[in-house]
């Protein structure tokens, strides 16, 4: 038998496995939602995670939960995982996102500088049942559909994009190798090609993560004085801690602290970062869902006085090892280094995990990247109708990629089949997860009136 025949009839009945599962787990039941009977009281989910958070930070992160439906959605991916573990589920799995909505993915520089697209947020990352970040993918569509003020039909269209994109990348890597499906990614430059109809909003995106470099954080975070380069406090949101170096023991944990992040580098890259010395650090508030976990930056400086940041974000448990099970890395940090080595198409060069102990004893798990580096994501909020379509398909896309990389991408495939029908059915689940997002919004924000859940802006 030909070997290309030997080929394709392996993967054909990977594809068939895909196939008949649909026996146990129909594809319509991806339509509807778990239980809704004894489900967990959302806000009490949120409020949980609140308990391993700075205190004084928890408020602002509730005040940016409340904005918008989409803004609530986005920081409440543990109440979605607990739904999530409740509807109809396969052992199709792969390496999770576990946070797959629209704002989780963006621009930023590979390794050869050249800008690419794909999944940039890997907090929550875990292995687990492939449909879980699809559907928070199509749901979070949906809802970014009703904020924008879209019509249904809009809305729709845009949500089945997202499913379309990614069966239809996973259909393109049934006959790759392994090696060619992990060197296969999507390029800004390739989009740029595809045509003229990238809108302008999107090219000036683009030409600002372009520039979102070391430098211009320098330029925009920081300013000289008495001769050192230090970090400009705007408190709560950045507040410098030198200070808290000064004190022998802080200072004692924190260079071992950094020497656990260099061990987890290769030696190449470590022997790049042993010739920058840190400068200045400091506490740094981002996004909506990390918002009370400890995030910091670090500045680095060479020997020509070339700038380096980097950000190190708390690792804590994922939000769906509740479910999908307990992580296999005793560090949350490197739990997540790994998974996003596993996802990504090119991983940031720097990227590593370390741990130190707060003045309490309690040890405290944090993953390090490049702070900026070509780092950019679209502003969904602004999005009309084309262009929430066009680039919900490219997030399908990325997700099917990604997924292909540690999953059985031919059964997934087959389970998905070749035509709308898959579509159509995880747009429905988003229509009614999306409804189900303005339900635990308006208890979000009852509870906030109630006194139960404090917000408050960050003055």
């Amino acid at each position: 038998m030909p070997k290309n025949q030997d080929v394709t009839d392996k993967i054909n009945m990977r594809v068939q496995r895909g196939f008949d599962l649909r026996t146990a787990v129909p594809l319509e039941a991806h339509a509807e939602l778990g239980p809704i009977e004894g489900r967990p009281d959302p806000v009490g989910l949120l409020v949980a995670q609140d308990e391993h958070r700075l205190d004084h930070l928890v408020p602002i992160r509730h005040e940016r939960m409340r904005a918008t439906p989409f803004t609530f959605y986005r920081g409440a991916a543990a109440v979605m995982a607990s739904d999530l573990s409740r509807s109809a589920t396969t052992d199709l799995n792969a390496q999770l996102c576990g946070d797959a909505h629209l704002s989780n993915f963006g621009v930023f520089f590979a390794a050869d500088r050249r800008l690419v697209f794909d999944v940039n947020d890997f907090d929550e990352t875990s292995p687990g049942p492939f449909e879980w970040d699809l559907k928070r993918l199509c749901a979070s569509v949906t809802v970014a559909g009703r904020n924008n003020g879209l019509s249904a039909k809009e809305i729709r269209a845009a949500t089945r994009a997202s499913a379309k994109g990614y069966r239809q990348v996973l259909a393109r890597t049934l006959l790759a190798s392994p090696l060619d499906a992990y060197y296969y990614r999507i390029e800004v430059d390739s989009l740029l090609a595809e045509g003229e109809q990238l809108h302008k909003r999107s090219r000036k995106a683009l030409d600002k993560a372009t520039r979102k470099d070391s430098i211009r954080a320098l330029n925009k975070l920081t300013r000289v004085v008495d001769g050192e380069r230090r970090i400009v406090g705007r408190p709560p949101l950045i507040v410098p801690l030198a200070y808290e170096l000064e004190d022998d023991e802080v200072s004692l944990r924190m260079r071992a602290f950094f020497e656990g992040y260099k061990q987890s580098l290769s030696p190449d890259r470590r022997a790049v970062l042993d010739r920058y010395r840190p400068v200045d650090i400091a506490h740094k508030v981002v996004g909506v869902g990390s918002v009370g976990t400890r995030c910091l930056i670090v500045l680095l400086e060479s020997d020509q006085g070339t700038p380096l940041f980097l950000q190190f974000k708390e690792a804590t448990k994922s939000v769906l090892e509740p479910y999908a099970g307990p992580s296999a890395y005793t560090r949350a940090g490197e739990r997540v280094v790994r998974g996003q080595r596993l996802m990504q198409s090119a991983s940031d060069v720097l990227l590593g995990w370390s741990h130190v102990e707060d003045k309490t004893g309690r040890t405290i798990d944090f993953y390090f990247r490049q702070m900026w580096d070509g780092k950019g994501s679209a502003e969904v909020e602004e999005m009309g109708p084309k262009r929430l379509k066009n680039y919900s398909w490219h997030c399908g896309a990325s997700l099917g990629l990604a997924h292909a990389r540690s999953a059985d991408g031919p059964a997934i495939h087959g389970y998905l089949g070749n035509d709308r029908t898959t579509d159509e059915i995880f747009a429905d689940f988003a229509e009614r997860y999306a409804d189900l997002n303005e339900q635990d919004y308006r208890a979000h924000e009852n509870a906030i009136a109630s006194g139960r859940v404090t917000a408050a802006p960050a003055l």
